[in-house]
């Protein structure tokens, strides 16, 4: 199950970590995404939770990524996460006013 949670900021992604947590969830389960490369990297790892990488991405994606805007490189980690593209482009949207997108996936 895919769970998507929008946030303001790394406070509110704290304790939607908890909230998930307390549901089963492991760090590596979830997912932190910022449209600031520094940004998600620095909250990515004060949180501990994961990245989306060749894993969840496949070779060919992950290269693909390293030549395509960050809007386009957001959403297919999205949906590498376990979104759809629908909703990964609306998650995207939301990044661009500066929240925060959880994903969570078991």
């Amino acid at each position: 199950m895919v769970m998507k949670k929008i946030v303001e900021n790394a406070v509110q992604a704290k304790n939607e970590i908890e909230v998930l947590t307390s549901q089963g969830y492991t760090h590596d389960d979830i997912y932190i995404f910022a449209h600031d490369k520094k940004r998600s990297d620095d909250i990515t790892e004060a949180l501990d939770t994961e990245k989306v990488g060749m894993k969840e991405q496949g070779f060919l994606d992950s290269m693909k990524n390293m030549f395509t805007s960050r809007g386009d490189e957001l959403r297919s980690k999205m949906e590498a996460a376990g979104l759809t593209a629908e909703d990964a482009a609306d998650a995207e949207r939301e990044l661009d006013h500066g929240k925060l997108v959880l994903i969570a996936k078991k």
